[in-house]
């Protein structure tokens, strides 16, 4: 899968990405906004781990989010299951060099148009910590609204916090929002 954006890409992992994708990874401000799967240190054992979990899976799910073709970030989504089959949790993460160049918002915006039609979707939501107001506002910008607040839901480097729920249907058309 290849996606040309205006300021990136989102492309399919290729084996030599591991390099580059375990040194944007391997830093402890990404990783203190991500779930616990993804590791501290992030070794390029790890990346090459991921990549080929990625490129194995059949429908592909994870992308490189790339600049100038190298990967700095990934993108995917996670598709529900049974009567929640019409809707995936959508993720991503960036490198923090990348970080406030608007690079999360246009590859969220050109993946969820993607994904709408490649996974056969109704809905997409993300779950950010609702510490992470960077991610919050990637997802206001790229037409998610804010549906709740999941109130002390998660556990992240030892303290419990609270999570947004942030949601965009089929048809409301994601776009760049100032």
């Amino acid at each position: 899968m290849q996606l040309d954006l205006e300021s990136c890409s989102v492309r399919s992992f290729r084996e030599s990405d591991a390099a580059e994708l375990a040194r944007h990874a391997n830093n402890r401000n990404v990783w203190m906004q991500l779930r616990d799967r993804f590791p501290h240190p992030y070794t390029i054992d790890d990346a090459r781990g991921f990549i080929a979990f990625a490129s194995g899976a059949d429908p592909e799910t994870a992308f490189a989010v790339a600049l100038d073709d190298r990967p700095v970030g990934s993108i995917g989504v996670v598709p529900g299951e049974d009567v929640e089959r019409c809707s995936a949790e959508i993720g991503y993460w960036l490198g923090e060099s990348c970080w406030g160049r608007g690079i999360a918002t246009r590859a969220l915006v050109g993946f969820t148009e993607y994904a709408f039609d490649a996974y056969e979707l109704e809905r997409l939501f993300a779950v950010p910590l609702a510490a992470n107001t960077a991610s919050c506002r990637v997802l206001e910008k790229a037409g998610y609204r804010l549906e709740g607040r999941m109130r002390r839901s998660a556990v992240k480097g030892g303290v419990v916090q609270d999570q947004l729920l942030y949601a965009i249907l089929r048809g409301d058309g994601a776009s760049v929002r100032a």
